[in-house]
């Protein structure tokens, strides 16, 4: 498919039949012999065909989209859907290709205004508005989990989510359950976006930015515990993730700001404990880890936490020689305390094993 037009209309046609479903989208070279390759929501296109059909789009971005008004934008929402489907996927297409596009993206926020503003919301009711701002999150998804250069790590597109789920919120009443499902859905597609770009500062800086919005919502709901009893497992979804990828410093500082959101102080120890002792037991050295330990035993005084954990893993002489109660203060100690402490335990540990 060498034609820039049908590299655009196939990738209108794919856009457009997703049926708001997340597609997992990649660059395929060349030499595998097609332009195209689609098994259910995976979709590979060469980078050739990308640049055809960016070249297609561009041209009919700035000929049709970009001079409409809003009242030509309120005219498109009654027309077909093969033509709301061109027009849209004009814009999606754009995206794919530079995903720092701000232009491309604030058209489709004027797209979403005009939709809010033809469909006004209903309370307790899913209006046409509310179903174009979900499509919006599942196609931002489809950039954003997708092995994809740099869509994972876009703060153009992680504030374009924002957006979006700021407008969703307003559209409807949620309940505390209706919230939570929502809070795990997001966190679920910045970790993957963080699996995908390490170290990915916009996508954990998001869920800050949601949680606390999430929070602020969560207070005018009736049933505010039953967020706070599912908070502990938030938590420990998190740290499941850290531990997962114990070099990324990004998502242990968001790991440090979830224990600081947490209501009940055993959350805060079970989560300090399982970093320990997953330290301990693997013989982890790396300072995004230990930084992270030094930090929340600081921050939430469990330093007797990790000097217990510490104690238990060594004999008795080894407590006598090496674990003297430390004298100075805490703000003489950094990560480094932390980790010659467990330099001691792993000594020890292999010398009792030879």
């Amino acid at each position: 498919m060498s034609n820039p037009k049908d590299a655009f209309q196939e990738l209108v046609r794919i856009f457009s039949s997703r049926d708001n479903k997340v597609l997992e989208i990649e660059i395929i070279p060349p030499s595998l012999g097609a332009t195209f390759l689609q098994d259910g929501c995976s979709l590979g296109i060469t980078k050739k065909a990308l640049v055809q059909a960016f070249t297609v789009a561009r041209q009919l971005f700035f000929d049709r989209l970009m001079p409409m008004s809003e009242d030509d934008l309120q005219a498109t929402l009654p027309a077909s859907a093969q033509s709301r489907d061109t027009d849209s996927g004009i814009t999606e297409i754009m995206i794919l290709f530079d995903c720092e596009h701000l232009t491309a993206c604030n058209w489709r926020k004027r797209r979403l205004r005009a939709a809010m503003a033809h469909c006004p919301g209903i309370p307790n009711q899913t209006s046409a508005a509310t179903e174009v701002l979900e499509a919006e999150l599942t196609l931002m998804s489809s950039y954003q989990c997708s092995p994809l250069h740099r869509h994972t790590k876009s703060p153009t597109l992680w504030h374009h989510r924002l957006w979006v789920v700021v407008h969703l919120l307003q559209r409807r009443h949620w309940s505390a359950e209706d919230l939570l499902r929502l809070q795990r859905t997001e966190l679920d597609i910045v970790l993957r976006a963080g699996e995908l770009h390490p170290k990915n500062y916009y996508a954990f800086n998001y869920m800050r930015q949601l949680d606390i919005l999430l929070a602020a919502t969560v207070e005018k709901t009736t049933k505010p515990s039953t967020w706070e009893t599912c908070s502990p497992s938030v938590v420990g979804q998190v740290v499941d993730w850290c531990l997962a990828n114990p070099r990324d410093i990004s998502g242990w500082s968001f790991g440090l700001y979830m224990l600081s959101n947490a209501l009940e102080q055993h959350s805060r120890v079970n989560a300090l404990e399982r970093v320990v002792k997953f330290a301990l037991n693997v013989g982890w050295e790396g300072e995004s880890l230990w930084t992270f330990v030094d930090q929340a035993s600081r921050q939430f005084r469990l330093e007797s936490v990790i000097e217990d954990i510490m104690l238990l893993h060594c004999d008795q002489e080894t407590r006598t020689r090496d674990f003297q109660p430390v004298q100075d203060s805490r703000q003489n100690k950094s990560w480094q305390t932390w980790l010659a402490r467990a330099k001691v335990y792993w000594v020890e540990n292999q010398a009792r094993d030879t």
